[in-house]
C-alpha cells in the first residue's frame, strides 16, 4: 500500500468506509507530511492543525457509530486561499487582505465538509488568484512562491499554485483551485495532475473571491481521475447565492465512469492557427501516444479543428478578464494599491485602459465563438487537443515561465463555458509531467471523466511519484 499521504481519495476512502484506517491516522499522516516537505515547496500559506484533528476526531466517531457520509468522510483536503473559510483566514496571497477572518464559508466548502471531508488548510496562489504568470513579477508577495514537487527549482503554473503542488506531493489528498483561463487546469498541466474545469455554472462560486465573473469556475486537482469524479460530485449543484449557478440535473459522474471508449467519437484538434512549433515536441508526442491508446481501446478518432485561430480567443479572454477584474477590485486599487504586488497592480492598469466599446465588441465576439465552439463539440463524444504548450519551466527562465500562462489553449472554454480536464500524458525526459486536455458537451462531464479515466487505466503514468 501507499504511504497514507500518497494515497488516493478512491483508496482512502474505501480503507475509512471499511474501517481499515482512522481518519485521525490519515489526517496526522498528511500534516506530518505538510511538517517534512513543505518548507521545499511552500503548498500552504495556512495549516488549520487543530481544527483538522478536531474534525478527524470527530469523523473517526461517526464512521465506527455506522454513520458513514460517503466517500469522501475523513478526507483531508485544502483549498486556494481566495476560498473563504469562517474563522480561518483567507489571504488572497496580499498585503490586503493578511488579517481578514471570513464570517462565512465558501459553498463548496460546505458541501464537501457536509460530506464528512476534512480542511487541512489555505493553499498558496498568486495574488488574488489573478496575474500573468512570471516568477520575477510575483517575487514581491507576502508569502514564497509554491515550487514544483517533480523539481523545486521549476514553475508550478497558476494561478492556483499550491493546489498544483500539495496533491502530488501528500500535503493533502485533493485540492481546490480556481480557473478564469486556465488557473485550474495549468497547474494541473505543470504538476501532473488530474484538473477538471466545469461547465460553467455547475459548480457554486459563492464565498469565493472572484477575479472575473463571467469566466471564473471552481475546480478540482487529484492525483486520478476517479478522484476527480467524486470531488467534483460532491461541489456540483444549483446555489442561489451564485447568481450565475445553473438549475441542472446534476449526473451521476461515476456511473459509466469506468465504461470505457469503445465505439465513442473523439474529435481531435491538431491545428490551433499557429506556429506548431511552439508546442514542446515532448508534449506533441505524448499528445500523439494518447490518440494511439484511445484508438486501440476502440474509440472512432475523428480529425476536427477550431472554429477561430486561438489568438482570437485569447484576445476576447483578455478584454474580458482586465475589464471585470478592475471592476471587481476598483476600490481596493484606488483606495490601497501600494499594497498590491506588481503583477495585481499591472492587471488593473490594465483594465483602465479597456474602453466601454472594446469590452462590448469582445463580449459579442464571445457570443459567436461560443456558438462555433460549441457546434464543433457537438459533433463528436468529446474532443482531446493540446492544453499547456510547454513543461513547467525553470524559475530562472523569465521568458518561458511567462510564456507558460500565455501559450496554451486553456482560455478558449472559459470563454465557450464547456468542460475541459487538464490530464497527465506522462512525463519528458527530465521527468516533468506532461499534459493533454479533454472537452465535453455542455454539462456532460460524465463524458469527459470517462474518456479520461480509459486513458488513465491504459496508462502507468499514476504509478509514478516526485520524490521530494
Amino acid at each position: 500500500m501507499s504511504a497514507l499521504h500518497h494515497l488516493s481519495v478512491t483508496e482512502a476512502g474505501a480503507l475509512l468506509a471499511a474501517r481499515k484506517l482512522s481518519p485521525v491516522e490519515l489526517v496526522d499522516a498528511v500534516l506530518a507530511r505538510i511538517d517534512a516537505v513543505d518548507s521545499k515547496i511552500h503548498s500552504y500559506i495556512t495549516v488549520n492543525a487543530d481544527g483538522a484533528r478536531k474534525q478527524a476526531k470527530a469523523a473517526e466517531s461517526e464512521i465506527m457509530a455506522g454513520r458513514w457520509r460517503g466517500p469522501l468522510h475523513g478526507i483531508p483536503f485544502a483549498p486556494k486561499d481566495n476560498y473563504f473559510t469562517a474563522g480561518i483566514r483567507t489571504t488572497g496571497a496580499s498585503r490586503l487582505m493578511l488579517e481578514h477572518v471570513p464570517t462565512e464559508t465558501a459553498t463548496c466548502i460546505q458541501k464537501l465538509e457536509a460530506g464528512g471531508a476534512i480542511l487541512v488548510g489555505k493553499l498558496n496562489c498568486w495574488e488574488y488568484g489573478t496575474g500573468g504568470g512570471g516568477f520575477f513579477v510575483y517575487d514581491d508577495l507576502p508569502f514564497p512562491l509554491a515550487r514544483n514537487p517533480w523539481n523545486t527549482e521549476r514553475y508550478t503554473g497558476g494561478s492556483s499554485t499550491g493546489a498544483g503542488a500539495s496533491v502530488p506531493a501528500g500535503t493533502a489528498l485533493f485540492a481546490l483551485g480556481s480557473d478564469t483561463g486556465g488557473s485550474v487546469r495549468l497547474p494541473a498541466s505543470a504538476c501532473g495532475l488530474q484538473g477538471l474545469k466545469a461547465t460553467y455554472g455547475l459548480i457554486s462560486r459563492a464565498g469565493c473571491l472572484p477575479n472575473c465573473w463571467s469566466l471564473d469556475v471552481n475546480g478540482a486537482l487529484t492525483w486520478t481521475v476517479e478522484d476527480n469524479a467524486i470531488v467534483t460530485q460532491a461541489m456540483a449543484g444549483y446555489d442561489p447565492k451564485d447568481p450565475a449557478s445553473a438549475q441542472v440535473e446534476v449526473a451521476d459522474l461515476r456511473k459509466e465512469l469506468h465504461a470505457g471508449v469503445r465505439g465513442m467519437t473523439i474529435g481531435v484538434v491538431r491545428d490551433l492557427g499557429l506556429d506548431a512549433s511552439i508546442i514542446e515536441p515532448s508534449q506533441t508526442r505524448a499528445f500523439e501516444e494518447m490518440i494511439k491508446v484511445l484508438a486501440s481501446s476502440g474509440a472512432v478518432i475523428r480529425e476536427i479543428a477550431l472554429p477561430a485561430p486561438l489568438a482570437s480567443y485569447q484576445q476576447v479572454v483578455g478584454t474580458i478578464n482586465a475589464s471585470e477584474s478592475l471592476s471587481i477590485h476598483e476600490t481596493d486599487f484606488m483606495q490601497r494599491s501600494h499594497l498590491m504586488g506588481r503583477s495585481l497592480r499591472e492587471k488593473m492598469m490594465t483594465g483602465f485602459s479597456v474602453r466601454a466599446v472594446d469590452y462590448l465588441a469582445a463580449l459579442r465576439l464571445r457570443s459567436v465563438l461560443a456558438k462555433s465552439t460549441d457546434a464543433m463539440i457537438r459533433g463528436c463524444d468529446a474532443v482531446i487537443m493540446p492544453g499547456a504548450f510547454h513543461v513547467a519551466p525553470r524559475f530562472t527562465d523569465h521568458d518561458l515561465v511567462g510564456r507558460f500562462s500565455t501559450e496554451n489553449s486553456t482560455g478558449i472554454f472559459n470563454l465557450s463555458g464547456h468542460p475541459a480536464m487538464s490530464i497527465c500524458t506522462g512525463f519528458d525526459a527530465d521527468g516533468m509531467p506532461l499534459n493533454a486536455q479533454i472537452v465535453g458537451r455542455y454539462f456532460d462531464e460524465a463524458t469527459v471523466l470517462r474518456v479520461a479515466q480509459a486513458y488513465e487505466s491504459a496508462t502507468s503514468w499514476r504509478a509514478r511519484r516526485p520524490t521530494l
